[in-house]
C-alpha cells in the first residue's frame, strides 16, 4: 500500500494518477478524499489528529506527504511541526518509507538565483523557519538511521486545474483570462523558476519507488533559463490571445492590501522571493533519472487548453 497523506491537491492529485505506473495499491487520505484512479482506497481523516495519521499510515510501504495547510504563519507554526513528528512516529511504528514533498522557503535568501540541494538553510521569514524545522525533524531521523526517507523540494509551481493553490495561477492566469490586468508581486524584471505540477507528481512518485533515492534531498524537475515576471505575462497572454496588460506590487503594496485582504497579509514577509533572481536547479534529478521537465510555452499551453479553452 502507497498512501498520500493530503491527498486532495494539486501535487496529491498527480502523484496519485503518477502512482497506477508503480502499484494498484493506492490509499488517498484527507477530510473529503475523492477517487483519482478506480482502485483507490479512501480514507478520511483529520490529519492533525495522531490517531487518525496513525490509522492512514498502517499497513503502509511509502508514505507521502502533500498536505497543505492554511497559509497562515499562525497555523504553520501550531500544525507542521506536531503533524510531521506524528507521521514519523507512525512511520517508524509500521517500518514505512516517508517521502516529504517540500517547499525552498528555507533556503538562504542570498542563493536564490541558483537554489540546489546544497543550498544553505537560513530562513528569513517565519513561514521558512517552520518549514526549516519541520525538514530538520525528518533529516535528524534518517541521520539517525531510524527512518527511511527523503524530501522531494520543488519551486513554486503552476499546472492545469489548480485552484487557489498556484501564485501564478491566481494573479496571471485568471485575470489575464478575464481581460483584466495581471499583478506581479515585487520586480517584472527578474527569473522565477516555477515546477510544473504533472512533473512534479510523475517525479514524486518516481522517488519514492526508487530504493537509493532514498536518505538525500531532491529538487524536483524544473525547467530551466526561467522567464522574468514580464516574460511570464507576455507569454501566457499571447496564448490566450489578450493584451499582455500588468501591474506590480511592490512589498508597501502588499502591506497595505493585505490589511483588508488576508492572503495578502500572509504574503508580505515572502515578497522577497521576488526581489531577486529566483532560479530553481533539478539537474541533480535530471542527471540521475535521465528525465527532461515540461518546457515553459508547453506549460502554458496545456493549462490554457485544460482550463480557458
Amino acid at each position: 500500500m502507497q498512501t498520500i497523506l493530503g491527498a486532495g491537491g494539486a501535487i496529491g492529485i498527480e502523484l496519485a494518477k503518477a502512482l497506477k505506473k508503480y502499484t494498484d495499491k493506492i490509499r488517498l487520505v484527507s477530510r473529503n478524499p475523492k477517487k483519482v484512479n478506480e482502485t483507490d482506497e479512501l480514507l478520511q481523516a483529520d490529519l492533525l489528529d495522531k490517531a487518525d495519521v496513525a490509522k492512514a499510515i498502517k499497513g503502509s510501504s511509502v508514505v507521502y506527504v502533500t498536505v497543505g495547510f492554511q497559509y497562515s504563519t499562525k497555523v504553520w507554526q501550531e500544525t507542521w511541526p506536531v503533524f510531521i513528528q506524528n507521521v514519523i512516529e507512525a512511520c517508524k511504528n509500521e517500518n514505512s518509507k516517508l517521502v516529504f514533498f517540500d517547499n525552498i522557503y528555507m533556503y538562504d535568501p542570498g542563493y536564490l538565483e541558483a537554489m540546489t540541494e546544497e543550498t544553505p538553510v537560513k530562513p528569513s521569514s517565519k513561514k521558512g523557519e517552520v518549514r526549516a524545522r519541520t525538514a530538520q525533524l525528518i533529516l535528524d531521523e534518517i541521520k539517525a538511521g531510524t527512518l527511511t526517507a527523503l524530501i522531494a523540494r520543488s519551486a513554486d509551481f503552476y499546472g492545469p486545474s489548480i485552484q487557489n493553490t498556484s501564485m501564478l495561477t491566481e494573479t496571471v492566469f485568471k485575470p489575464l483570462s478575464n481581460k483584466k490586468k495581471a499583478s506581479w508581486m515585487g520586480s517584472a524584471n527578474l527569473k522565477h523558476s516555477f515546477t510544473y505540477t504533472p512533473d512534479a507528481g510523475k517525479a514524486t512518485a518516481l522517488l519514492g519507488n526508487t530504493e537509493d533515492a532514498y536518505g538525500q534531498v531532491w529538487h524536483l524537475p524544473t525547467a530551466d533559463h526561467p522567464l522574468t515576471g514580464k516574460e511570464w505575462v507576455e507569454a501566457i497572454a499571447k496564448e490566450l490571445g489578450v493584451e499582455p496588460k500588468y501591474q506590480t506590487a511592490p512589498k508597501f503594496l502588499v502591506r497595505i492590501i493585505g490589511l483588508f485582504v488576508p492572503i495578502m497579509k500572509e504574503m508580505v514577509e515572502m515578497v522577497y522571493q521576488y526581489e531577486r533572481d529566483y532560479v530553481f536547479d533539478s539537474s541533480k534529478f535530471e542527471q540521475r533519472f535521465n528525465q527532461k521537465p515540461t518546457p515553459y510555452l508547453d506549460g502554458i499551453k496545456e493549462i490554457i487548453r485544460t482550463d480557458y479553452k
